[in-house]
């Protein structure tokens, strides 16, 4: 007789994972008890894992605690759901691994009856009661975090649709999951009915062939066909034109008067941005000072086929208006679609009383949000080519008639900016100032002078080199404060300690980050930490409402650009008071350019 022969029928059913736990409670209790409660016969056909169901619970819990901006009861509900069923898929794991490398060895398991019906009873009820605790103290901290930022917060009754949300996408999550499995099971049993392997060689085999077709299907098939779609869709809504935007009248801008850019070849940003902005005389009455017709140079992907030749337009269309003959040059790489943000348009051009000249071109019909996670290098190149070009043709200038040459940009702005540069050196050695607004945490110049930040200078407010070469800000009172003993040429990054655009990176999903090891910043809640996996999603969540929040949180900065432009681009004599006087022209014509983006 062999050993498997003389052991017990309990040992010879040993559950081979957490999750086949409910079966084997249901086998054991036919053999002893004929009636057994109906709620086994549930649990064996949902085949939860109890080592899943607490890590997923402790996902959820941690999921609910504070992020960087206050969340609805829907993105909450998404990002819960998510995080929930990856705990629980840690947790599967974690039992499976103890399972076989502990627990069977040991003369104890598995367990008695009596202690595992308990379990099944003990861990859901526990994880239903943390749960709900925490949804309730999940909505104080949205209203805490609210009220810094003075917006309107949630009641914690709203919450209670967070729990909804988060169940229903853990367990079609889930469900997903175990579609997959079961098709790789099938898979495998197949490969062993036409050819004699062994079983692990099998399993291998049959992994392998799933996650190679799904990875075909997701960029072969999801990820091509969605940017097929997007690049359609925003291909469209690039031929519409903004309500209120009108056609140029002056030859000063582009799609003007004169001008050698179609109207129609501007794209819908484009349109926006020439059609924008103030007047000669509407300048002279709300300053009191004489008042210049501004230039606002601009090219679609419509204005030219290549990019050469949109480059060359841009040129002829920069010597067309006599734009070297102003007192600055500002280059704007703009974000996605050829957004430029209008306030910071506005601000440079009342600096300078319209005695300038902006430059911008479109390099792509996708939203940046796209473009920053399908195509940077687009942007990048894109940048290069515009900052290149435009300075090339600057340089051609006199040196002692030659305009100022400033470079600006915000969000994937900053990083289409950055693409024209080496390095902090390259910058200050061609040009005379550059102001870069919510920079990506991606973008390669930020990340190495952050990194190499001085000692005991913190990431949210770094020093680099004693602030000689370039300074970093996190507030318009951050950027007055720092304006004053500073060289010339100067190079600023402004960024809250609250904006995602700026900390959000696939590292939060194992690493923590040293801006949740610091001391938080003015507009992050203190409570706020770092969890593995749970952290990237809750960023990544605080994305799609970055620039919803009030002025001076998230990645809206309003009117600090103006303090931006005034700390490394001011004309000559610029005071404090100068500023504050253009803030209140500023906020009279907040809405006279469109919805901000």
């Amino acid at each position: 007789m062999t050993d498997t022969d003389t052991r017990s029928s309990d040992e010879l059913q040993r559950p081979h994972s957490f999750e086949e736990l409910p079966a084997y409670v249901l086998s054991s209790a036919t053999r002893t008890v004929r009636k057994h409660p109906a709620w086994i016969w549930a649990w064996s056909l949902l085949r939860l894992d109890v080592t899943g169901i607490a890590f997923g619970a402790l996902f959820f819990c941690w999921s609910l605690t504070p992020s960087l901006l206050p969340r609805g009861w829907l993105f909450q509900g998404i990002v819960s759901g998510i995080t929930a069923a990856i705990g629980y898929g840690v947790g599967v794991a974690v039992g499976w691994i103890l399972l076989r490398t502990v627990l069977r060895q040991q003369p104890w398991w598995p367990l008695p009856i009596r202690v595992e019906r308990g379990l099944l009873v003990a861990v859901p009820v526990i994880a239903t009661v943390a749960g709900a605790v925490m949804l309730y103290a999940s909505a104080d901290w949205q209203r805490q975090l609210a009220a810094l930022m003075g917006a309107e917060g949630l009641t914690s009754t709203g919450f209670i649709r967070t729990g909804i949300i988060s169940f229903a996408v853990c367990a079609a999550l889930i469900g997903l999951w175990r579609v997959i499995r079961d098709i790789r099971r099938f898979v495998v049993r197949s490969i062993l009915r036409l050819i004699r392997l062994p079983q692990w060689v099998a399993n291998l085999v049959g992994f392998l062939l799933v996650v190679t077709v799904l990875v075909t299907l997701v960029q072969g098939v999801l990820l091509r066909g969605t940017m097929t779609v997007a690049n359609s869709v925003f291909s469209t809504q690039n031929s519409n034109t903004r309500e209120g935007a009108e056609q140029p009248t002056v030859p000063e801008r582009s799609g003007g008067t004169g001008s050698l850019v179609g109207w129609d070849t501007l794209g819908f940003e484009g349109r926006n941005f020439v059609s924008g902005g103030l007047s000669a005389d509407e300048m002279t009455r709300a300053t009191g000072r004489t008042g210049t017709e501004a230039i606002r140079a601009y090219v679609g992907l419509e204005s030219a086929e290549t990019d050469e030749e949109r480059m060359d337009l841009l040129v002829r269309e920069l010597d067309r208006t006599d734009a070297f003959a102003r007192k600055a040059i500002v280059v704007i790489p703009t974000t996605g679609t050829g957004w430029v943000n209008p306030t910071a348009a506005r601000a440079v051009e009342l600096m300078y009383d319209g005695d300038v000249a902006l430059v911008a071109s479109q390099y792509s019909y996708l939203p940046s949000w796209i473009s920053f996670l399908a195509d940077r290098e687009k942007a990048a190149a894109a940048g290069k080519l515009l900052i290149d070009t435009v300075h090339q043709r600057w340089e051609q200038e006199p040196e002692a008639s030659r305009p100022k040459f400033y470079v600006y940009g915000e969000s994937l702005g900053t990083q289409a900016g950055e693409g024209a540069f080496a390095d902090i050196a390259d910058i200050r050695d061609t040009v005379d100032g550059v102001l870069w607004v919510g920079p990506p945490n991606s973008n390669r110049i930020w990340d190495t002078y952050v990194s190499r930040r001085d000692p005991g200078t913190t990431e949210v407010e770094p020093v680099y080199a004693g602030g000689l070469l370039m300074r970093f800000a996190d507030s318009t009172r951050d950027v007055e404060a720092l304006s004053g003993d500073w060289p010339y040429p100067r190079v600023l990054y402004i960024q809250h300690p609250s904006d995602p655009i700026v900390w959000w990176t696939p590292d939060l999903i194992f690493q923590r980050p040293d801006w949740l090891a610091e001391p938080p910043g003015y507009d992050r809640l203190p409570s706020m930490r770092w969890f593995p996996f749970v952290t990237f999603w809750q960023v990544s969540a605080d994305l799609t409402n970055a620039a919803g929040v009030p002025d001076g949180h998230g990645h809206n900065y309003g009117t600090t650009v103006l303090d931006g432009f005034a700390a490394v681009a001011a004309p000559d004599g610029w005071t404090q008071a100068d500023t504050e006087r253009i803030r209140v022209v500023m906020n009279e014509y907040a809405d006279a350019d469109g919805p901000e983006k």
